[in-house]
């Protein structure tokens, strides 16, 4: 299902509704008032077709309604739980999140996977998340962890792959994520999710932590070859972006929607930097 219409104002559909707001979580942590005024005026802004929806904590929700109250909304802002309060509190949280329809759209709920991924406990996710609503679910790298991401898959949820974090184990190797991409593609109609350091859209090392990020922009020209058959580590670990923006920008429009259909989202602290990538790689044009 998509979760909204292609992106307005010319925006390409490969990067249509692409960059999930994630300003209330690390490394950005913006307070509840600046987050929500940043992403409103990203919403207003010339690229809003390429913003997708806002990610907030199940336990901050009291005060996400607060602010939104404050604000008064023309719409209700599209949003992505994220459940930080344990799979029994999913209910409650959708329950107070429906009971403000007004203010809020739940389009998505995300969640940790528990180390192992039994049918049990993907049942009871199916239980209590609506039908119309995204369930994505984070199965933890290490041993079988593919089989986790394929239970996922089966049971109807997107799953998440985390591409980054605070520390050198929270970078997936190009081997995870390829071998990621390819229990992912092999699966029909499957889509996935992927999260954090992904803020440039092209393969980098940061000078003040030494950490090599993966890039948006190597993701998805990655998920287009793991659909034909093409070198997928290679577009993984590709630092050239122009080499990299030309061949997304060769892409069909069927194929730029199968990249999508697979590719479906990926959160972000900075919704700026994103944008501006894709700006300067001549991409928005």
């Amino acid at each position: 299902m998509e979760l909204t219409p292609p992106g307005p104002r010319g925006i390409p559909p490969l990067f249509a509704r692409l960059v999930d707001d994630s300003a209330l979580f690390p490394p950005g942590e913006a307070s509840m008032p600046e987050a929500l005024r940043a992403h409103f005026a990203s919403r207003a802004g010339e690229h809003s077709g390429i913003l997708g929806v806002f990610l907030c904590q199940a336990s901050r929700l009291p005060e996400l309604i607060t602010e939104l109250i404050k604000i008064k909304p023309k719409e209700p802002l599209p949003l992505s739980l994220i459940i930080d309060t344990g799979l029994g509190g999913v209910p409650k949280a959708i329950s107070i999140v429906e009971s403000r329809s007004e203010i809020l759209a739940l389009r998505m709920v995300e969640m940790p996977a528990p180390s192992d991924v039994d049918e049990v406990w993907l049942e009871r996710v199916s239980e209590f998340v609506p039908e119309d609503v995204i369930r994505v679910v984070e199965p933890r790298r290490g041993v079988g962890w593919l089989d986790g991401v394929r239970k996922v898959i089966e049971h109807g949820s997107w799953p998440k792959i985390r591409c980054g974090g605070k520390a050198g184990e929270n970078f997936p190797s190009v081997d995870e994520v390829a071998d990621f991409l390819a229990v992912v593609s092999g699966s029909t109609g499957a889509s996935f999710k992927a999260t954090n350091s992904l803020h440039r859209a092209v393969r980098h090392t940061e000078e003040s932590s030494g950490f090599t990020h993966h890039g948006f922009l190597n993701l998805i020209v990655a998920s287009a070859r793991s659909l034909s058959g093409g070198d997928v580590r290679a577009a993984l670990e590709s630092t050239d972006g122009a080499a990299l923006a030309a061949e997304a920008k060769g892409m069909s429009e069927p194929a730029a929607k199968a990249v999508r259909g697979l590719f479906a989202s990926y959160a972000a602290a900075s919704f700026d930097e994103p944008v501006a990538d894709l700006g300067e790689l001549g991409l928005l044009h």
